[in-house]
Formats: C-alpha cells, structure tokens, sequence
C-alpha cells in the first residue's frame, strides 16, 4: 500500500472504512462504556477520531495551514489527540453514535471525490496513503481494546480463523508441559554478521517519519530462532517458576508482578492444573505451537535471560530478514527488540509531528506485524514502537545469541 495508485487508495480507504464499522457494529449498548485504562480508548472517542484525522489530514490542510472549518462542529475539540490528554476522553461531550457514524460516512465520501481529483504522483497522495494507514492502525487498536476487555472476536481481516490452524493441543490432554530448561523447539540460525541498511531511502513512495532516512549499520556475528517464541518454550520458563526468580526480570517490573501476585502471562490462568489463555471473550487451551503472545518487553527479556539468550537488537532482525528465506515473521504477532526507539540520522518530522518524535526514548521497536494486522502495514522497513511494559498488544518475541 505505500506505492497504492489512486484506484488502489480508493479500494483500501472504503475496505478499511467498511471494516471499522463493522467492529463497532458487535458492541452491545453497554460495550461503548468502558474503564479508564491507559492503554485504550472510549471506542466512541476512538471512532470519532479516526473521521477526524482523515478529514483533518485529506480535506482541511493545505501547505500547512487550515483551509476550512471540520464539517462536524467542535470536531477539533473533541478528537485531536494532540490537544486532548487521554484522560479527558472519557468526560467529552461527545455526539451520539449515529452522529458520529454520520459524520464518518461524510467524510469518506468527500475523501474518495477529493483523490479522484489527484494527480497519480506520491507527493499528492501523501496524505491519502497516511489516513489509510492511520485507520489500518487503529482497526489493530480496537483489537487490542477487544481482547482487553473480554469482547467477542474480532471479525477476520487476515484471513486466519483460530479454527483453520492444526494444533495438537497436547496442553489441554496431558496439563502442564515439563521439559528440560531450555529446549529449543523452533530452529535457529548463525550469521556471520555483516552491514544491513535500515531505514527508507529518500524517493521511496511513502515512508513513515522515523524510518528516515536509509543508513548502514554493522552487525557482528550472531545467531537468531527463525520463528518467535511459541507457547510450549515459554510454558517451559512458566514452570520453571521463571516469574518467582528475581534475578531473570527488571527489579521495578518485578516488584509489579509481586506485587498483583502475577505469575503468568496477563491473558493466561491456571485451571485445575492446566494453563489457559483468554482469546477475546473466550478461555480456550494454550495453543503450543502458537507464539507466545500478549507479553511485555520485560516477560520477553526474563525468558532470554532465564534461557541464556537475549532479544534480538533491530538491526539483527533486519539482518535474520534479508539474509534468511526461512526467516519467519510478520503473519502472527509482533516482536519485541532490544532497541530503544530513537530518530535515525538525519530524522525530521513530518507534517503529522505528533506521529514519533514525542516518543522517542521511552519506547520500544517492535517489528513485523500480528494476525490482526491489516496486510498493507506489514513492511520489513516498519517501525512499530510501544512502552516495554504494555503486553495487551498482539506482541511476543524471538530469541538471540552472540
């Protein structure tokens, strides 16, 4: 999608428009009322301002100014996060569903007349392709509000159902899974280290503000699993009291753990001597050969240290890709890295600053791309990046070595 022709934006703006509603549309009436968490959105705030920002981006800005008022009164108010701290999105005055379900079509529509009158060239579709992707973003993010609270299933957009994969389920028939600390049940793969280029070259069609621009980086030898973690090596670290062990975590997350008396992953349970995971609103059997998902950068690193391994750095993980057809990513969860997330040389923002310099340094990179994902957002040169300690994103790890 980041070189999408205007027929292409047009598919992709509608699918993706026809998917968010469609999410909306399984929440019960009072589904929309939700706990003040910082990690979610009111899903009406959420809707409200995904109409904002395509609005905002593809009708109202022109050469960096406002060229007209929102077709949604006090829509600037309301729905710019920039301006509006996340705590205040529960007491806004906010319009009624239909109003806002109005408002979105509203804007589709003048979206779609306004791209037709474009010229095919990168620079015109710029912000078409941003709003795009921006929505594709938050179609994950009502996802992750979903699976946090207990709602139903997403609809597919990846075309996987929990159905169509084959498992064992050997978790669900014999209980907890005992193997020796720490059997590797996924391959790796050694590489004798070399330059690999990060970044976006400067002429590429679309490219996200902190992946400018392109550079050489040197990585030394390593060795990488070529798949993520899956559930059966981290059950491994789970019963091997691995969260009872200080010295595998960071002291201040551990200090959390003991302190909510945590000793599995958020969306796991113990049940009668076997681990269950909730997928959405449903408690199912750990799927073993699934990767391990919904755990934090510091769950991820405790394991790596516990196994005698550790995350791999951005760099390395762009390497394991370009040199490696077995390496296996980006269909089902993201992936923790060791790297903080900083500008690369020679950043600049972009018109939507707000996008990455605000979060530089306190975040994570995180690469690759989950089952919920929407494809167009999957790129090797993507820089996804969260807080190390968010685990209820769709995110799990693989391991490294020097």
């Amino acid at each position: 999608m980041r070189n999408a022709s205007k027929a292409v934006l047009t598919q992709g703006l509608t699918s993706a428009r026809d998917y968010t509603l469609r999410l909306i549309d399984t929440l019960a009436p009072e589904q929309w009322t939700v706990p003040r968490w910082p990690e979610i959105n009111p899903p009406l705030w959420e809707l409200g301002h995904v109409g904002w920002f395509q609005e905002y981006w593809c009708l109202r800005h022109r050469n960096g100014k406002l060229s007209r008022q929102s077709m949604l009164g006090q829509a600037d108010q309301l729905f710019d996060s920039s301006r509006i701290a996340h705590d205040l999105r529960w007491e806004l005055p906010l319009p009624s569903v239909d109003e806002i379900r109005e408002y979105l079509s509203d804007v589709l529509d003048e979206t779609l007349d306004r791209l037709e009158s474009l010229p095919e060239t990168d620079e015109a579709l710029y912000f078409h392709r941003l709003a795009l992707f921006h929505e594709q973003m938050h179609i994950e993010a009502f996802a992750w509000t979903w699976q946090a609270l207990g709602y139903a299933e997403v609809p597919s957009i990846a075309g996987e159902s929990r159905e169509s994969r084959a498992d064992t389920n050997f978790a669900q028939e014999s209980g907890p899974i005992h193997l020796p600390p720490f059997r590797r049940l996924a391959p790796d793969q050694h590489f004798s280290g070399g330059v690999v280029s990060l970044g976006s070259q400067a002429g590429d069609s679309f490219v996200f503000d902190n992946e400018k621009w392109a550079h050489e980086v040197e990585v030394g030898p390593f060795e990488i699993a070529l798949q993520p973690v899956i559930n059966a090596e981290y059950l491994q670290f789970v019963n091997d009291r691995g969260y009872e062990q200080p010295e595998f975590w960071d002291p201040g997350y551990f200090k959390l753990l003991q302190s909510s008396e945590r000793r599995l992953p958020v969306y796991w349970k113990e049940n009668k001597g076997r681990i269950l995971m909730r997928r959405f609103d449903q408690w199912l059997p750990v799927e073993t050969y699934d990767p391990v998902m919904h755990v934090s950068a510091f769950e991820a690193e405790a394991f790596c240290r516990w196994a005698g391994k550790r995350l791999p750095t951005e760099a390395e993980w762009e390497f394991a890709l370009t040199h490696s057809k077995a390496f296996d990513w980006g269909d089902r969860v993201w992936e923790w890295t060791a790297s903080a997330f900083e500008p690369f040389p020679g950043f600049s923002p972009d018109p939507y600053k707000e996008y990455s310099a605000p979060w530089f340094g306190d975040h994570r990179v995180v690469k690759g791309g989950s089952f919920i994902t929407p494809r167009g957002l999957v790129d090797s040169k993507f820089r996804n990046f969260f807080q190390p300690h968010r685990a209820d994103i769709f995110v799990g790890f693989r391991v490294c070595s020097a």
